[in-house]
C-alpha cells in the first residue's frame, strides 16, 4: 500500500451504527458513486473510499485493483459491511476473500471481473473479444475528453461535464490496471459465511448499442458469480449499470435489509 493513506468520506446522521464502507468504481468517486445513498446514513455509517487518482484520493500513475483492495483491508479495523460497484467490485473481493472475519456482509454491484468467468460464460467471452478490441493497444492516442465521449456518446450515453475532478477521473481510467482481465479467487468467497447479495440492473432500459456491447455480458456475469460464492442475486428493474443511481429509493431498501439481516455484530 503506498504511503498516503487512501480518503475516506464519512455519512453518519444518528447515534453510533453498523459500519458499511463502498467502493465506487471508474471514472467518478465515491460521494458522486454512492449520492443516492445518502439517506442511508440515518440508520448506518457510510465510509466512502475514494480510489487512488478518484475524488480526494491520493495521486497515482495508475490505478489498480490490487492496491484498493490494500487500501479497503486498511480500512478494516473492526468489521465492517463491505459494497462494490464495477471496478470497485475487485476491491471488495479481493479484500472480503483474505480477511472474511473482518467482512459482516458482501454487496456486489454490477461486478466486472469478467476473465474469471470467461471459459465458463459465453457471453463473457464474447465481450472480452469486445473489450480487447475497443480499449486494447491499438485504439488510437486519445486525451481525457475524447476517451469521455467514446466512453459515453459511442453507446448511447449522456456526456457528463467536464470538470478538473472528472477529467482527472477520466485520466485515471485510463491508464488503470482492467479489471475485466482479472481472475479473481472465488472459493474464499463460497467458504465464507457472511451474506453475499449480486445486484445487477436488467438493462432493460439501456441504448440497445450499451446492452450489446456490455449488458449481456454483466447479467451473465452476475448470475454466474452469485452461484459461485453462494449469494442471493437480484435484477433491477429499469436500471442498467448503476442500478443504485438508476432505483435508489428501491435499492437502498433491499441493501438496508440485507445489512440489518445480517445481525448484530459479534463483539
Amino acid at each position: 500500500m503506498a504511503d498516503e493513506p487512501v480518503r475516506v468520506t464519512v455519512w453518519q446522521d444518528g447515534p453510533a451504527a453498523e459500519r458499511v464502507v463502498l467502493v465506487h468504481g471508474t471514472m467518478t468517486w465515491g460521494t458522486e458513486c454512492f449520492a443516492g445513498q445518502r439517506p442511508l446514513a440515518d440508520r448506518f455509517r457510510l465510509e466512502l473510499m475514494d480510489r487512488r487518482g478518484f475524488g480526494a484520493g491520493p495521486d497515482t500513475a495508475r490505478s489498480d485493483y490490487e492496491v484498493d483492495a490494500a487500501d479497503l483491508l486498511g480500512l478494516l479495523d473492526t468489521p465492517a459491511h463491505l459494497v462494490g460497484h464495477s471496478y470497485g467490485t475487485g476491491a471488495a473481493l479481493l479484500a472480503a476473500a483474505e480477511r472474511p472475519a473482518a467482512v459482516r456482509s458482501l454487496a456486489l454491484i454490477e461486478p466486472s471481473a469478467f476473465a474469471t468467468a470467461e471459459r465458463e460464460v459465453p457471453e463473457v467471452a464474447a465481450a472480452l473479444v469486445r473489450f480487447r478490441a475497443a480499449f486494447g493497444e491499438r485504439r488510437p492516442p486519445m486525451d481525457p475528453e475524447q476517451y469521455l465521449r467514446a466512453s459515453t456518446e459511442e453507446y448511447g450515453l449522456p456526456m457528463p461535464e467536464l470538470t478538473p475532478r472528472r477529467l482527472r477521473a477520466t485520466a485515471s481510467a485510463m491508464a488503470e490496471r482492467v479489471l475485466w482481465e482479472a481472475v479473481l479467487p472465488l472459493e474464499p468467497l463460497a467458504a465464507a459465511g457472511y451474506p453475499k447479495l449480486v445486484l445487477n440492473g436488467d438493462w432493460s432500459s439501456a441504448a440497445p448499442e450499451y446492452r450489446a456491447f456490455s449488458g449481456e455480458a454483466f447479467l451473465a456475469f452476475g448470475a454466474h458469480l452469485a452461484e459461485r460464492i453462494g449469494g442471493r442475486r437480484v435484477l433491477v428493474a429499469g436500471a442498467d449499470h448503476a442500478p443504485h443511481q438508476d432505483r435508489a429509493a428501491e435499492v437502498n431498501a433491499l441493501l438496508a435489509g440485507f445489512w440489518t439481516e445480517a445481525g448484530p455484530a459479534q463483539p
